[in-house]
């Protein structure tokens, strides 16, 4: 069996790439929320916060769904983080982690291109679900291995 170069088969890889990411999508987001903004003649400086949110003119949707999954990278993939964090202290480290690691990635990418392109929420909630179950296998396998099993 082929082996991966070892920058690739370490644990903490995926998490830069996902880190990386969720940059792109923050660069994606003012790229299409700016304009939204201004298109919609919404005056940053006017803005208070969430309260005022509900009295602001209509934004180009593709500009809200953006902002959401950028938030959305900012929801479940805490525990991501923590378990490959997790993984890498304690050695957790096989291939079929790292794999997990890196399928999880691939998921929340998808699931970003899903919601910033057409927000087909059924897909999107497949996808989504798709990748809390990676999660659970990668923490049962941490669990296990803690116990020696």
């Amino acid at each position: 069996m082929p082996q991966l170069p070892q920058s690739l088969s370490n644990m903490m890889t995926p998490v830069l790439a996902l880190v990386v990411w969720t940059l792109v999508i923050l660069v994606w987001l003012y790229a299409r929320r700016i304009p939204a903004m201004r298109k919609a003649g919404i005056d940053p400086a006017k803005i208070k916060g969430s309260e005022s949110y509900a009295s602001l003119p209509p934004m180009n949707p593709k500009a809200v769904w953006v902002a959401d999954n950028y938030n959305h990278l900012h929801e479940q993939p805490v525990i991501f983080y923590a378990l490959c964090l997790y993984s890498h202290l304690v050695g957790v480290t096989d291939m079929i982690n790292v794999g997990l690691a890196w399928g999880y990635v691939a998921i929340r990418v998808a699931h970003s291109l899903i919601q910033v392109t057409t927000n087909f929420v059924p897909l999107r909630f497949v996808v989504f679900n798709v990748g809390s179950l990676v999660l659970g296998i990668l923490a049962i396998r941490n669990v296990l291995a803690l116990f020696g099993i």
